[in-house]
């Protein structure tokens, strides 16, 4: 009687081995097909710079200086050169579609009457440090390394009257910090 136990074990640890087999190729045949695709064609990641090479680039028109004081206003930190936005179209645009920006340059924004405001880096090709300022000319928070054509909104966390937008890393360079003071005149 064990004879005939140990051919039926046998017999079934043989159906048992090839179901295995046959499940494991079968398995194998089955994500071969669907993946088949994956994998065979690197896909070309687009430029995503191409759409703005066709673009005219602004071109900087020196509307005014600017400079930038620690906290006591009497020590200077460091000036630039700015253009200015003090309407709605000139805000709308800011530095839009600028491909680079000298060291000493920057875009300073006025508004008619101190408020919150948000900025946001649409179609902005480099990135930059968005400094806000209060009507006390005083910095009231800094956005730094604005990442390049971002919707993010960026908020002044409370309200402002300017906003001076440099390259990034220039507040990090110059140590310009929050309660630092500005002043600005217009040519």
């Amino acid at each position: 009687m064990e004879k005939n136990s140990q051919k039926q074990d046998t017999g079934y640890s043989k159906y048992v081995l090839l179901s295995v087999v046959v499940l494991i190729v079968g398995y194998l045949i089955i994500t071969s097909i669907f993946n088949k695709d994956k994998d065979v064609t690197p896909v070309k990641i687009k430029d995503p710079n191409e759409q703005y090479k066709d673009i005219k680039e602004p071109q900087f028109v020196k509307q005014g200086e600017l400079e930038f004081f620690k906290k006591d206003g009497k020590k200077s930190i460091s000036k630039i050169d700015i253009e200015i936005a003090d309407n709605d179209s000139a805000s709308e645009k800011g530095l839009m579609f600028r491909k680079s920006m000298d060291e000493n340059r920057g875009m300073l924004f006025i508004f008619p009457k101190a408020e919150e405001h948000s900025f946001w880096m649409k179609n902005t090709l480099i990135s930059l440090d968005i400094i806000f300022i209060d009507e006390n000319k005083s910095v009231v928070n800094i956005h730094k390394n604005a990442t390049i054509r971002s919707l993010k909104a960026l908020p002044s966390n409370g309200p402002i009257l300017y906003v001076v937008e440099v390259n990034a890393g220039y507040t990090d360079k110059y140590g310009i910090k929050e309660g630092d003071k500005i002043s600005f005149k217009k040519i």
